[in-house]
């Protein structure tokens, strides 16, 4: 009886291991191993044209990356680019999701619509805006002509001072729904016992908000800001198809500067380093997550 019971517990014990192997075995082959071949390419003197040949050249890499004052260019751009994405896509998707939260007349219609851009390709949506802040015949050019305020308004994905503004505009566009979908869902969550309490207890509306609705969705709220952080850290296709990195570098973030050494330049060396410092960020990011989080559930007691 014993000897039955052991080894069952020693099958169920093997069990958890053998459904995660698969998984395990992805990992390793596909992100694991790629990740230490770039770490390795970044101490090197690596070619695209003869990427057999390594020379080490140890930190040099990096310290001439960030002895070029066009990498610290390209810092402060990608966290403009990712700060804005983070604060306009949760600050708009919280506004919408609770507008969607709320009873009106159309409101499953609505809460279908929303998710449109989502759900657009970004090649898509690129060539939409492309076309709609065209200089000549775009739609947002015959808004400002109506408006009045056509002067200075031309070109907009031409203009070093613009082209930034208008990369955020398409990419908060597309990503917002997300964050408002997924805010939604959270709000369903929210009890509405302790919100007819407070109200029966004279609270306004934004006292509502702060003291039941938003301590139940500040996790959800929290786990969003990291994924689009790194989410914003990562984005390629819809920068590079709008603007490849221009005018004069303003819109050139770090997979802009990735692709841009390792494809145009040929440096897949550099291409490595600037690679691993995306890296960087994103785990630091991760780690201030997570600490605030603990920090965030030992003051709310749990």
């Amino acid at each position: 009886m014993t000897a039955n019971k052991q080894a069952a517990s020693g099958g169920v014990g093997w069990a958890p291991y053998l459904f995660c192997a698969p998984v395990m075995l992805y990992l390793l082959v596909f992100q694991a191993y790629p990740l230490v071949q770039e770490l390795y390419l970044s101490f090197t003197q690596t070619s695209l044209l003869s990427p057999g040949q390594h020379g080490w050249v140890g930190l040099r890499n990096y310290t001439d990356l960030f002895g070029q004052p066009e990498f610290a260019q390209v810092l402060v751009i990608t966290g403009v680019y990712t700060v804005a994405c983070v604060v306009f896509a949760i600050g708009i998707g919280l506004g919408t999701a609770l507008l969607l939260n709320m009873p009106f007349r159309g409101r499953g219609i609505a809460r279908s619509l929303i998710t449109i851009p989502w759900a657009a390709p970004p090649v898509a949506v690129a060539l939409i805006f492309i076309w709609m802040f065209n200089g000549q015949y775009g739609v947002l050019q015959h808004v400002f002509q109506f408006l009045g305020l056509s002067s200075g308004m031309e070109g907009w994905l031409d203009n070093p001072a613009r082209a930034l503004p208008a990369v955020l505009l398409t990419t908060v566009w597309q990503i917002f729904p997300f964050t408002s979908v997924v805010i939604l869902s959270a709000l369903q969550g929210v009890s509405s016992d302790l919100r007819e309490a407070a109200i029966i207890d004279g609270a306004d509306r934004l006292s509502v908000f702060g003291a039941v609705v938003w301590p139940a969705i500040r996790p959800t709220v929290m786990l969003l800001t990291l994924f689009i952080t790194i989410w914003s850290l990562r984005r390629f296709d819809l920068i590079w198809l709008m603007t490849q990195g221009g005018p004069i570098g303003s819109t050139n973030t770090l997979v802009i500067e990735l692709y841009r050494r390792a494809f145009t330049y040929r440096e897949l060396g550099e291409a490595a380093a600037v690679g691993m410092v995306g890296l960087s960020l994103a785990l630091a990011i991760t780690v201030i997550y997570f600490r605030l989080t603990v920090r965030a559930e030992r003051a709310a007691g749990h």
